[in-house]
């Protein structure tokens, strides 16, 4: 199969029900997925580098990560690369299927190639206006773009790159860097149009589901600048789409140091104030964390209270990824792993159930966290 499955994510999550504990996979969108996935942002452009990403990957599946995280900007193409090239070894070795393992990554940020540019603005030009992929008032920043015409060359490239016939999740990557220079109407206009692309590349199944993978949008207050609305994104979806639509899945920061997702009521659904979490869990829409881990900077001295809270973990990294998996609402929490040792110990929590709600909780009403 050229995608993630129901029958493969499920084969996988058999094959693995020795190494990780109840509890770890979620079906969503009919797939069972991994309650920890690997994410490829950091890191230098070398081929050092690439190397430990693609061991990092191999690893990963092999105990029980069936998720895969990426964008086109990520170290300039290449982090997309070293998932390709690391899943082509084991799919040639007979050692993993593709329709076993969920594959994402996002456009939106120009990628350049390999290396930075000399001069990045004739890159632009010559790469995006010059080809007519956007008009230069579609770029904000010198940055971002989201036309239709710019996303369906991101998603090719990303194909292409990641050696596979159909991306599993397809995110817009932080729309809400449009908002910095264009009013809401007309930033709304622009996801229109972007989700309009995105629902023939699924019909046409280059993509499985699409969604956006924001940084700050989701967490702002309301009638802030930058505030994205996660019941306007579905509306435009369903305008867009039909009932049937393919807006599935979303990502956002989250982390011990980033609760807001879960304790700020920013999102109105249906005339009520809800928490991000909430809101998703309304609309059903699956929720990706990224920075589960703040890069590293929650892998240790976490205060005493959070080892009491959350038990059965070793490290802090570990505990850092139990708050996260075990947030009601959370499918998946992202960690940033390009080192084969990083894999060993992060993934060491999978064979921990997520806390118990009771447990989880007892951190907020503690007033502790």
């Amino acid at each position: 199969m050229s995608k993630a499955t129901a029958e493969g994510t499920r084969r996988y999550a058999q094959r693995m029900s020795s190494a990780v504990a109840k509890g770890h996979f979620h079906e969503r969108n009919g797939l069972l997925v991994s309650s920890i996935g690997l994410g490829t942002y950091l890191g230098q452009w070398d081929e050092h580098t690439d190397r430990n990403y693609q061991e990092a990957i191999k690893r990963a599946t092999e105990l029980g990560c069936n998720v895969l995280d990426s964008a086109i900007n990520y170290r300039f193409q290449r982090s997309e690369r070293a998932i390709g090239a690391a899943l082509r070894e084991t799919f040639e070795a007979g050692q993993l299927s593709r329709d076993e393992i969920i594959v994402a990554t996002k456009a939106g940020f120009f990628p350049f190639d390999g290396e930075p540019p000399r001069d990045p603005r004739a890159w632009v030009t010559e790469n995006v206006i010059d080809k007519g992929l956007a008009r230069p008032e579609e770029i904000v920043g010198g940055s971002h773009c989201m036309t239709p015409a710019y996303l369906e060359d991101q998603l090719t490239r990303s194909l292409g790159n990641l050696g596979l016939e159909t991306i599993d999740i397809y995110y817009v990557h932080n729309p809400e860097t449009q908002l910095e220079a264009v009013p809401r109407d007309e930033f709304l206009r622009r996801v229109r149009a972007a989700f309009e692309f995105l629902e023939r590349a699924a019909k046409d199944g280059r993509i499985g589901h699409y969604g956006t993978a924001t940084w700050n949008g989701y967490r702002q207050e309301a009638g802030s600048r930058g505030y994205l609305s996660l019941a306007e994104m579905d509306s435009i979806a369903r305008e867009v789409g039909g009932d049937e639509h393919h807006f599935r899945v979303v990502q956002l920061p989250y982390n011990l140091a980033m609760p807001e997702a879960l304790t700020n009521a920013n999102q109105r659904v249906r005339g009520e104030d809800l928490s991000f979490m909430m809101a998703a869990d309304r609309l059903g829409v699956t929720v990706m964390c990224s920075a589960s881990m703040m890069q590293a900077r929650l892998s240790q001295n976490l205060p005493p209270f959070v080892g009491q809270a959350l038990k059965g973990l070793s490290t802090d990294a570990q505990r850092a990824i139990q708050f996260v998996r075990s947030t009601p609402g959370v499918t998946t929490a992202l960690v940033g792993m390009s080192r084969r040792s990083h894999v060993d110990e992060n993934l060491a929590a999978a064979g921990v159930p997520p806390a118990p709600v009771e447990e989880f909780f007892s951190m907020f009403s503690n007033g502790e966290a």
